[in-house]
């Protein structure tokens, strides 16, 4: 008999399927615990979008609308000063959060 004609005792299988699991695991890092501070990580990961995406967003859609209704720049500062107060509200609340 060759090689690819002979049946394998599903037990094998089983255990070449752990096999190939685990080694998948170790290569992508599941099951690795993330160092205690990675929520910190994360919160100021989310303040930085926050500073940055809101401002951008607004700034964005208040050009557009400036640009579509002809209402240089009011729109635009508008859409600016509510996306700073909306990025300063979502930071202070980040900022009750527990970093643990």
């Amino acid at each position: 008999m060759t090689a690819l004609t002979q049946d394998r005792a599903p037990s094998d299988l089983d255990r070449r399927i752990a096999d190939a699991k685990a080694a998948e695991a170790a290569r992508t890092g599941e099951g690795i615990k993330a160092p205690a501070d990675a929520k910190g990580y994360k919160q100021g990961s989310r303040v930085l979008m926050d500073l940055i995406g809101m401002p951008l967003g607004g700034g964005v859609l208040g050009f557009a609308l400036d640009r579509w209704m002809g209402t240089t720049p009011w729109f635009l500062l508008g859409f600016v000063l509510l996306s700073f107060v909306a990025a300063f509200r979502s930071i202070y609340k980040i900022s009750k959060e527990r970093a643990e």
